[in-house]
């Protein structure tokens, strides 16, 4: 996905930030992430939380109504926030040389109580992003990212250094006055048009070039050989002239429902393939987009080392595997063995202690055919028979032992690998820990000594309240699902689950009503497919029964269950709409 966080959706919140907020007063800092800080401003009439975030894959800057959790010692840069911004009030806002730099001029008092002035920038340019504290002078006080030599040539950012802005494209700023005289290039022939737009001007997405050319000539993949001298005039002028007065949208997929992107103006380009969903605030709208964006990335991020544990653990246990089977097959010759020994011992009046072979007929086939046995010269013929009697209760001994092990095997991979499909949907850093704890209990991951009283992780499973009103549960990793299914459901509540696929355990609480409708049915159903390996299939086949069918075997690892006289049904995964408690 591009970013679509350009020069003019930054000139719209810079707009919306000085509007709402200056003349406001920071009430609160934190900073619930390592690159990301929460600002609390409080005006005469509104309190706003302010997200400035230098996250690489999502930098932004937008208001917004969730609080994260903190961590319980503020960062370094936290307490240096506070130290100097707290009960500041703001001054002015602005975008910095028309780039996707804010600048907040806070003015608060320094510890000798004297009045000045700071500047917050937030660089909000992909991997570049940064938070950067300066003093009046723009003197580096700090920055949530510190850049030296090592990292960059041409632009250091460490205390005590002075602040120089991100250096200049050699472009023409679309929201500079100088983009009317700009000069465009549309003579390579190979190159798409909206390229060759984004060579010239700085500052707009690869979706808004696409844009200028779809607005004015009515497709967007044109290449610069296609288009005559007349087609190259009219896109000049109009990328030029070109000023849009239109509220920011997000783009909708048509058919999956899923969040493509954003805009700073409205998009026609997509044309039937996108729903577009104007928005009043470009703020709103950022906080909208990423809510789920970044909350996944951030999730990839922390449970990372998970994913990384659950991999080399299957990796190890399919080797493992592979050496079992192969010990099984070899266990299959351990007849032979025996038909040695009998061969033998039936004809050790023929043997002599120092022969390598013998060749004798075998009597367990019809055609008694001659086979040649390798013999040890240094035994006698009794511990050659009887070298090859222990070679053949080993064989039998290992076929049974294998046989287990093979099972135990097995087992841990479903394990595992259901444990791995609930870690990539995990939401919170809570069902990470649960995940973790649960790990540890099972002795895939060393369990942290914590001074204190332990503390019981905190995520329970999920619950939805179904359109007829149903309680439905779906529980968030295999301790859950144990709990859900043989602890917290009764036995005539109905139980789903993807059949054959790994995923979460899902029930439908009966209560007094037993007369569940089919909306319900299929609400539950689409959970369990949704919240499954296969979430992004299509047509999933759910198998769902009664409770009371459903067994944990014996020594059964967490989330394993077997089941019977089951009924399946056929849905698509999607998110539900449903009341969530």
């Amino acid at each position: 996905m591009t970013i679509a966080l350009d020069t003019i959706t930054i000139a719209a919140l810079v707009e919306e930030f000085s509007r709402c907020l200056t003349n406001g007063r920071i009430d609160k800092i934190h900073q619930p992430e390592k690159d990301e800080i929460l600002l609390q401003i409080r005006t005469y009439q509104e309190h706003y939380k302010l997200v400035l975030s230098a996250n690489s894959a999502h930098p932004r800057a937008h208001f917004t109504d969730i609080m994260k959790k903190n961590p319980q010692t503020p960062p370094m840069f936290c307490m240096l926030l506070r130290k100097h911004l707290s009960s500041g009030k703001i001054l002015r806002v602005e975008q910095v040389d028309y780039e996707r730099v804010i600048r907040f001029d806070i003015e608060s008092y320094n510890e000798l109580g004297d009045l000045t002035v700071k500047h917050l920038y937030a660089e909000l340019m992909g991997r570049n992003s940064n938070l950067i504290l300066t003093d009046s002078e723009k003197r580096i006080i700090d920055a949530v990212k510190h850049i030296d030599f090592t990292l960059s040539s041409v632009r250091q950012i460490l205390p005590g250094g002075t602040y120089i802005a991100p250096p200049a494209q050699e472009k023409v700023a679309y929201l500079s006055p100088e983009r009317e005289s700009a000069k465009l290039s549309f003579e390579h022939s190979g190159v798409r048009a909206d390229k060759a737009i984004m060579e010239a001007i700085s500052g707009i997405s690869p979706m808004m070039a696409r844009e200028l050319v779809y607005r004015c000539l009515g497709r967007c993949d044109y290449l610069c050989g296609e288009l005559n001298e007349a087609q190259k005039a009219k896109l000049s002028e109009f990328v030029c002239k070109a000023d849009f007065e239109e509220f920011p949208c997000m783009l909708i997929d048509a058919t999956t429902e899923k969040v493509i992107d954003f805009s700073a103006i409205r998009i026609e380009q997509m044309e039937n393939l996108a729903k577009v969903i104007p928005y009043q605030s470009s703020s709103k709208l950022l906080d909208d987009f990423y809510q789920k964006k970044d909350s996944a990335e951030r999730m990839r991020q922390k449970s990372a080392d998970l994913v990384k544990l659950l991999h080399s653990n299957l990796e190890r246990l399919n080797k493992k595997m592979v050496i079992q089977i192969k010990s099984l097959q070899d266990a299959e010759n351990k007849e032979q063995y025996k038909v040695f020994g009998d061969l033998l011992m039936a004809n050790l009046y023929r043997m002599m202690q120092g022969e390598v072979q013998i060749e004798v007929e075998n009597y367990y086939e019809d055609t008694m055919p001659k086979i040649v046995i390798s013999l040890n010269p240094a035994w006698t013929p009794t511990q050659n028979a009887q070298h090859f009697y222990k070679l053949y209760q080993k064989a039998k001994t290992a076929e049974i032992e294998v046989a287990k092990q093979l099972e135990m095997t097995k087992a841990d991979i479903e394990y595992l690998e259901s444990t791995l499909v609930l870690v990539e949907q995990c939401k919170t850093v809570e069902d990470l820990n649960a995940i973790r704890s649960e790990l540890a209990e099972q002795g895939y991951v060393k369990r942290q000594i914590v001074k204190g009283k332990p503390v019981k992780p905190t995520s329970k499973p999920m619950h939805f309240i179904s359109s007829d009103g149903f309680d439905i549960y779906v529980g968030k990793n295999n301790t859950q699902n144990d709990y859900l299914t043989l602890r917290f459901a009764n036995q005539q509540d109905i139980w789903f689950h993807t059949k054959k696929i790994h995923g979460s355990h899902v029930i439908i609480k009966l209560g007094i009503d037993k007369d569940v409708p089919k909306t319900t049915m299929l609400e539950a159903a689409t959970l369990a497919a949704y919240y499954s390996k296969a979430r992004e299939s299509s047509q999933v086949s759910v198998d769902y029964t009664t409770v009371k069918n459903v067994k944990k075997p014996n020594g059964a690892k967490p989330g394993m269950v077997i089941y019977d006289s089951y009924n399946t049904v056929y849905v698509s995964p999607r998110e539900l709409d449903l009341k969530q408690e």
